[in-house]
């Protein structure tokens, strides 16, 4: 077998649990790092300013707990990373959760992970997008006071980027990548070395505010603990970026796993460290960052525009040099949308999975003309461009949705990971690998509590702010996607049945539909009469009674030998009558099978869809329900059709033939 049929078997055959081949070989040659560097850091860019926002309901007072918050987060984080250095050494196939919850917990177990990812990732281009518009917006105003403008458009941009094909080069994921980790270590390094070793006064530009509560009273007690809490349900935001990895193993040079828990392992503490470094920046400089600006920051004009924490952190550290301030913005708002890129290639792929186990439409694992899989793409566009146009892209209300599904996805991981160990633990006879399968057990054990302890504070504090919409989001999936295997299910049985005899029919009768006598109608009748049926009588609807007298006389005078029949439409329809003529003859002669032709025109250009009645396609759609009775469409092909047949015949194979997956 030749190179070129092994490959397009692989192709259109597919591999469970693997990951876009394609794609990830490409990706091997080049860097696989800045890929996922790009959406594992990106929550750098808004999960600090998410924990000072949500503080900020507490007052001035509260702000004492943004180091441990940020502490908690980080634990947190370093224990979960570890857990999956674990993973994907366990599974390296590239199905992520998905594969270690259907394989160690059950199908129902793996689709809720599924669900749950499914949700993260709408959420991931969401977030991101609109959290690129707000540190852009920082600096140029326009954006600014247009943030859902801006956010639907990069999507829209991103989606067509993606439907176009695009390689992954280094380049593209390296320069912004490394330029965003320069800008980030000169940010913390450079502020805090000002103030401590310089002794510089840098203040940022609210640190002359007082924050307080809305309705003016400080928060104690109960509701200080439930804000702390949920101030750290919000920093655990940062950890979004660790499954992307997990599922992209296959994309990294060999031994990919190890590579893969190496750079794990270095974008964990690069997080942590950054994380850690711009909440002690941001307390060190007095940043104020308050949900309702003019309700909450007491003493700023009346014009206030709040910026984002990592502009009001470059502000003052770059003030003596200007274009660090853009730079640090510009390229802090690309890493954010190279963030939102990588779902476009993470959401579909997941999808395309959920496709071949027959939880999703089969078009969802059908590739387009550019080996991407179009229908997820558009699917993934769609949804996002949604939310953030119904939340007007705020970053604060949207990332009260984001971290359910991705806690609930670590959870069931962390869960089928102890399975897992003890499967292996079962099977293992040797005292020097039990002891490791136990300490590798006791990782995956403590990430099931921390990452479970996560989400129940998630759920807590979060539920009605808005994560029960994600929660209601991954019920709904969940029962759609079981409802789609059954269908499958069934669907697969009936046309299976063995029992059914196949019994011809007696006679086929052809009735060709007529509106008018021009060339498509002539056409429709020389192809049913090359057919050579029993029967053949043409079939028109008196809606206009001077019209079917002209076509009754010029059929005569044309002397068209075969019969034309005129039914009545009191109420000027054309489907009914035609639909009860067609039944009447199926109750006549039950055993005979009844060939309706339609003659019908192909336009080229899908405006002139809109001049013509659509009146052939409802009846199509109409007669298929009709037991004994075939549809065939007679196309006539307009002079403006040559240009769309051109293209037909020049368009790849792939893409047009959707292979096995389409059956």
């Amino acid at each position: 077998m030749s190179k070129v049929s092994v490959g397009m078997k692989r192709l259109l055959v597919g591999r469970p649990f693997r990951s876009d081949t394609i794609g990830a070989a490409r990706l091997r040659k080049r860097i696989a790092l800045p890929v996922f560097a790009s959406d594992a850091l990106s929550s750098v860019a808004y999960a600090p300013q998410e924990i000072f926002l949500v503080l900020s309901m507490g007052g001035m007072s509260a702000l004492t707990f943004t180091p441990w918050v940020g502490l908690a987060v980080a634990v947190v984080m370093l224990v979960v990373i570890a857990c999956y250095r674990q993973n994907v050494r366990a599974y390296p196939s590239g199905g992520g959760d998905y594969e270690v919850a259907t394989v160690n917990l059950g199908p129902n177990a793996g689709l809720g992970v599924g669900a749950a990812l499914l949700i993260d990732y709408v959420l991931t281009v969401a977030v991101s997008i609109a959290a690129a518009a707000e540190n852009i917006g920082s600096a140029i105003p326009f954006i600014h006071d247009n943030k859902a403008l801006f956010a639907v458009a990069a999507i829209a941009v991103l989606a067509a980027v993606n439907l176009r094909g695009i390689r992954e080069s280094g380049a593209m994921f390296a320069i912004p990548v490394y330029t965003f980790m320069a800008a980030m270590s000169v940010l913390i390094v450079w502020g805090l070395f000002q103030v401590e070793v310089l002794g510089r006064d840098l203040t940022a530009e609210s640190s002359g505010f007082t924050l307080v509560t809305p309705d003016g009273l400080s928060v104690t007690g109960l509701a200080l603990v439930f804000i702390v809490a949920k101030s750290f349900a919000a920093g655990c935001a940062a950890l979004t970026g660790v499954e992307a990895i997990h599922t992209g193993v296959p994309a990294f040079r060999k031994p990919r796993a190890r590579n893969a828990a190496t750079t794990l392992g270095m974008l964990g503490v690069l997080a942590v460290t950054f994380l850690l470094g711009l909440l002690e920046l941001a307390r060190r400089l007095g940043v104020q960052i308050a949900e309702n600006p003019s309700a909450q920051l007491s003493g700023a004009p009346e014009d206030y525009r709040q910026k984002t924490m990592i502009a009001q952190l470059a502000q003052p550290v770059f003030s003596d040099f200007p274009v660090g301030f853009y730079l640090t913005m510009a390229v802090t708002g690309l890493i954010l949308v190279l963030a939102a890129n990588t779902a476009f290639h993470g959401f579909p792929m997941l999808a395309s999975v959920l496709a071949k186990d027959q939880y999703l439409p089969r078009q969802l694992a059908t590739r387009g003309d550019r080996l991407a899989f179009s229908n997820g793409i558009i699917l993934l566009a769609v949804a996002a461009a949604t939310l953030v146009i119904i939340f007007d892209a705020r970053v604060t209300v949207l990332i009260q949705l984001y971290i359910v599904g991705v806690f609930v996805a670590f959870t069931l991981g962390q869960w089928g990971m102890i399975r897992h160990w003890n499967r292996r633990l079962g099977r293992e006879e040797d005292a020097g690998k039990r002891g490791r399968i136990k300490r590798a057990r006791a990782v995956n054990a403590t990430g099931l509590v921390l990452t479970a302890g996560v989400l129940l504070i998630v759920m807590l504090t979060k539920f009605l702010s808005g994560a029960y919409i994600a929660v209601l989001g991954m019920i709904v999936i969940f029962a759609v996607m079981k409802s789609i295997r059954q269908h499958y299910r069934s669907v697969a049985r009936e046309l299976e049945d063995s029992s059914w005899e196949v019994v011809l029919p007696s006679r086929t009768h052809c009735v060709v539909l007529v509106s008018k006598l021009h060339l498509p109608t002539l056409r429709a009748l020389a192809y049913a009469r090359a057919t050579r049926p029993d029967t053949i009588e043409a079939l028109t609807v008196n809606i206009d009674t001077a019209d079917t007298k002209a076509l009754v006389r010029e059929w005569g005078d044309r002397g068209i030998t075969v019969p034309l029949k005129v039914v009545e439409s009191p109420y000027r329809e054309i489907n009914r009558p035609v639909v009860e003529y067609v039944t009447r003859l199926r109750t006549q002669s039950p055993r005979d099978v009844v060939i309706v032709y339609i003659p019908e025109y192909v336009v080229g250009h899908w405006w002139e869809q809109f001049l013509h009645n659509q009146s052939a396609l409802r009846l199509k759609s109409r007669l298929l329900y009709e037991r004994g009775v075939m549809v065939t469409s007679v196309p006539w092909q307009l002079s403006s059709s040559r240009g769309r047949a051109q293209q037909a015949r020049d368009a790849p194979l792939i893409g047009r033939w959707g292979g096995p997956e389409a059956r």
